[in-house]
């Protein structure tokens, strides 16, 4: 199967998720238990203004009707108006998702060039004082809780210390650059703020570490297990019997094959982290797309709720697909 045929493939089948996707969201928001209009006009409100309401928002209509409607407005693009904010769902996205690409992309970063070289130097020095740092670091970081690890660095480095702004993306006092890409730090530099480009990135370090150091913790054991395994292989042992240096045998050899599993966990993580973190983003007052789903949720705003999931099957479908075509590139042998 050459690689045109392999995307066609998942592309079809990413077509179906998301088909699967929409029809357990449309379901789900009609299964509970609650009346998005009472949410919205209270509990005494006039039946009148109850029914006006409903047939505003289509709720009057048979459940197969409304179902026809969901999907054909999903495939124009159109994902319907925030019961909450009275914008289109799909302005929301636009305004939210951008800041946790920002936080997303700045923990996975950290992840990756922290978690990779611990894994490694923890495989190759096995039971010794690097490895044994290494296993308790992740063991840590796998087991703290992410609302844990933000209060605290909140109530040292912001309260206590004062080394670094409080929640938030930007401070009240710094003007913000003109909105072109709506990733803060981008905005900044084009439109050279370095005064909102500093303030940004002081407000990006903590829940970017909170959510980075989780991620670290994961891609340095998945790392260390592979790197152990590919150090025990037939190809490893013929490498260094042709007398090459230790560290290409480890790097050129072992690593390139040890990434596969790594690469599968990074893409898990980064689809994951790009959901939105709720609780990071509720602590940090980050106003990304997790805590617009949440607060939609709570609120019985389904249209948010039911765009938002959609719109993260999209991508967590995207990253995977992404992350099947970099096994390629790391190993030859595979053909799809």
């Amino acid at each position: 199967m050459n690689l045109a045929t392999y995307v066609t493939r998942r592309l079809a089948l990413m077509v179906l998720v998301v088909f699967g996707v929409l029809v357990i969201t449309f379901v789900i928001s009609h299964v509970i238990p609650a009346d998005p209009v009472l949410a919205i006009l209270g509990g005494n409100a006039p039946a009148e203004k109850v029914d006006a309401l409903r047939r505003e928002l289509g709720l009057d209509k048979p459940l197969h009707e409304q179902f026809v409607a969901y999907i054909w407005g999903a495939v124009r693009g159109d994902l319907g108006r925030s019961l909450r904010t009275g914008r289109p769902v799909w302005d929301d996205i636009q305004q939210y998702f951008p800041a946790t690409v920002e936080l997303t992309f700045s923990a996975i970063f950290l992840a990756v060039i922290l978690g990779i070289p611990l894994g490694v130097i923890s495989a190759t020095r096995r039971n010794q004082v690097h490895d044994h740092t290494t296993r308790v670091f992740s063991i840590v970081g796998v087991s703290m809780p992410v609302f844990w690890t933000g209060l605290v660095l909140l109530l040292l480095l912001y309260y206590r210390l004062g080394w670094l702004p409080g929640p938030g993306r930007l401070d009240l006092e710094i003007l913000p650059p003109p909105s072109r890409t709506r990733l803060l730090i981008l905005d900044s530099l084009l439109a050279g703020n370095w005064a909102a480009l500093r303030n940004a990135v002081g407000h990006l370090v903590m829940p970017a570490f909170v959510l980075g150091y989780l991620a670290t913790a994961t891609i340095a054991r998945v790392t260390r297990s592979s790197m152990l395994d590919a150090l025990h292989q037939d190809y490893v042992r013929t490498a260094r019997s042709k007398g090459l240096v230790e560290r290409v045998v480890v790097l050129r050899h072992a690593l390139r094959n040890a990434l596969i599993p790594t690469v599968t966990v990074i893409g898990l993580v980064f689809g994951g982290l790009l959901e939105g973190s709720v609780l990071t983003e509720t602590i940090f007052a980050w106003p990304g797309l997790g805590r617009y789903i949440t607060t939609g949720y709570i609120t019985l705003d389904y249209p948010a709720v039911m765009g938002g999931t959609l719109y993260i099957a999209v991508v967590y479908s995207i990253v995977n697909l992404v992350v099947d075509l970099t096994y390629a590139f790391l190993d030859p042998r595979i053909r799809f």
